[in-house]
């Protein structure tokens, strides 16, 4: 079922007519670039990017009406050989690199500089209001990267350019010049990995998540003491995980494997999105969404978003790893509507594959809140 956009007559819809637009969406414009709609983006490696003067490369925005208020997607490219302009910006920002390679050297006021090399596949956030600038490492093929940010609210309540990109103040509790800021870590802290700079994050070692349905792992970060946080999931073959919704501006990045998302409101019938690596799909406010590998190998995402997605319950968890039996956002497979069995089995015959489901289905009955 589409979404429904409630259009209104043309008479209602002039009266707000100075409100539709945000100090956020005239920056963009201004910038000569657009914003496109993120509910999905088949493919963030081909997607259409407009030059972006200012920067010294190309982008385009990807938002929708759920998130724009809560933080955004951008889609940039660095030139052979080139690199985009210098900049400072008291907004937060986490990159991954879809392709190419290079290098960004980041700096403060006091200085203090460091410079790091990356590839395709590698996360990283820009410490808060540290000078940074991107460069190309490759004569031959542009860099193309896509970035969440948490612009949006930051330029809607302050509206003014100059503060917001050129106010001179060192967050020394976030950067203060450390040479091995950058440096590809590994401690972990429960499913947070302690680290600023992950070189890859298709193959990188997960932590064991049965919780959320199906096998798989689990990784997250708190890159740069950002805000913003990021996780990475996988499940193996044959498999789905749990159903389950939380609030909006998740931004889910599909890294490896083939498979759909079914996406939904509630009461309202699910819609299906068909993933490959590079896709983006943007589950709005409080819609159900659900994953589901049809491929021949394990599937791998990454999930770019802002905190506040994550409602939490007293202990700290995510509602959304816990069953809606128990007030919770997630729903249990034995919850779950038939159709959602009968169509994978469909996606699954359609590439000569079965479901290996059964054992996640047993599993989850040891443990199953009662009704």
């Amino acid at each position: 079922m589409a979404r429904k956009d409630a259009i209104v007559s043309d008479e209602i819809a002039k009266k707000f007519a100075t409100e539709k637009e945000t100090p956020y969406t005239r920056w963009v414009a201004d910038q000569g670039l657009e914003i496109i709609d993120g509910v999905y983006v088949p493919d963030l490696n081909t997607v259409e990017l407009k030059p972006w003067d200012s920067r010294g490369g190309k982008g385009v925005f990807i938002n929708h009406d759920a998130s724009r208020t809560t933080n955004d997607c951008y889609v940039c490219e660095i030139p052979a050989s080139g690199k985009l302009a210098p900049q400072r910006q008291l907004f937060e920002e986490l990159i991954m690199i879809l392709d190419g390679r290079g290098s960004t050297t980041v700096w403060n006021d006091a200085g203090q500089k460091v410079t790091f090399e990356w590839e395709a596949g590698a996360l990283f956030a820009v410490p808060l209001n540290t000078w940074f600038q991107h460069f190309n490492g490759s004569g031959q093929k542009p860099v193309r990267f896509v970035s969440v940010t948490n612009m949006p609210p930051i330029m809607n309540l302050y509206e003014e350019n100059n503060f917001i990109f050129n106010t001179e103040y060192d967050f020394k509790s976030r950067f203060s010049g450390e040479s091995d800021y950058f440096a590809p870590k590994d401690e972990l802290n429960g499913f947070r990995l302690e680290t600023n700079f992950v070189a890859d994050a298709v193959n990188l070692p997960l932590v064991e998540a049965k919780e959320r349905g199906a096998g798989g792992g689990h990784i997250r970060f708190n890159l740069a003491k950002s805000s913003m946080n990021a996780h990475i999931s996988q499940f193996p073959i044959g498999t789905y995980k749990k159903a389950h919704a939380h609030g909006p501006g998740a931004h889910v990045i599909i890294l490896a494997g083939e498979g759909y998302s079914l996406m939904w409101p509630e009461g309202e019938e699910p819609k299906r999105y068909d993933w490959k690596p590079g896709t983006l799909i943007t589950p709005p406010n409080m819609w159900f969404h659900q994953h589901f590998n049809t491929g021949d190998a394990p599937a791998r995402y990454l999930a770019f978003k802002y905190e506040g997605v994550a409602f939490r319950n007293s202990q700290g968890v995510p509602k959304a790893w816990i069953s809606r039996r128990i007030g919770g956002h997630q729903i249990d497979y034995a919850d779950e509507s038939n159709t959602v069995r009968t169509l994978f089995a469909d996606a699954l015959a359609e590439k000569g594959l079965s479901s290996q489901m059964e054992s996640a289905y047993e599993a989850e009955k040891e443990n199953l809140p009662p009704l």
